[in-house]
């Protein structure tokens, strides 16, 4: 069981560049060049850090490449060899220590849009992670089904749709997880039965939002066959047990309770908390001395 954080260390307090567009029409593809290479060594430094403190789960930022989908960045960053030579180096200290590196595209990646332009720059961005994740060596691209329109039956079929058109590359890494306001772990499983995408279980989203229904991790588990280890997110609401903010740390209450619904179960946990690696360092403690 690896246990993880998603892309900001507070202690090393890291930096991720990006650019304005104007800055870019300013000073061209150059500048764009010089702050992902700044970022790509942001990134080395924390797997490195993180080696040194026994995590092996990391969510690599997706603002490494500034403006990486704008049409103002022409440049192909993922065959230039300066860019090319710090990934080659990450993906080799990630599969000789054996990490497990992910990324998560924003709230405006939805595929399940009835907008056809909003579900091109969606996909346009899958693309951007999927060359990315596989420069660092990663393994999974989690996104959100999106928006129910009016009629959730509806948006699942088109979610399917698109996703059965992306690239195998694409389908090959991307996970599906249930949200805290729209999509219940029941509908997630529903859009699993009519493409097969794997099903990444947040169990925080999951007590904010389960129209009352309980959920038997097994039959999430069967969602990953052929695709590797499960992964699971967890956080602790920062006011309340169905706070939908997240709290600074997460709390032994809401850990023991992933693991009693795991029962046993080999996952890797992503932990999604404001304090980042400082959340995480607690329980990785505990496990070692168990």
């Amino acid at each position: 069981m690896k246990l993880g954080y998603a892309c900001m260390n507070t202690e090393l307090k890291t930096v991720f560049k990006t650019l304005r567009v104007a800055t870019a029409e300013a000073e061209g593809t150059d500048k764009i060049k010089e702050l992902t290479l700044k970022n790509l060594k942001t990134t080395l430094d924390v797997v490195h850090w993180n080696l040194e403190h026994a995590i092996y789960f990391y969510r690599a930022s997706s603002s490494i490449v500034p403006l990486s989908t704008h049409p103002i960045n022409d440049w192909i960053w993922w065959e230039d060899p300066d860019v090319l030579a710090i990934t080659e180096e990450i993906k080799a200290f990630v599969e000789k220590h054996n990490m497990r590196i992910s990324v998560h595209p924003g709230q405006y990646t939805v595929i399940n849009s009835p907008k056809p332009e909003v579900v091109l720059k969606s996909i346009e961005d899958l693309e951007y992670h999927d060359k990315l994740i596989q420069l660092l060596g990663g393994t999974d691209i989690i996104l959100h089904t999106g928006g129910a329109y009016g009629d959730k039956d509806t948006a699942k079929q088109r979610f399917a749709d698109v996703y059965l058109e992306l690239s195998p590359s694409i389908r090959q890494r991307l996970r599906l997880e249930n949200d805290d306001k729209t999509y219940t772990i029941r509908d997630v499983l529903d859009v699993h039965r009519l493409c097969n995408v794997p099903i990444c279980f947040d169990i925080h989203h999951h007590n904010c939002n389960n129209d009352g229904e309980s959920i038997d991790y097994a039959e999430i588990l069967k969602t990953w066959e052929g695709y590797g280890k499960p992964k699971v997110h967890i956080s602790t609401g920062k006011e309340g047990f169905t706070d939908l903010r997240h709290h600074n740390l997460v709390s032994e209450t809401d850990f023991q309770e992933l693991l009693l619904l795991l029962n046993g179960i080999d996952v890797d946990i992503m932990f999604e908390a404001k304090l980042k690696e400082q959340s995480v360092l607690p329980f990785v403690h505990q496990l070692a001395n168990k």
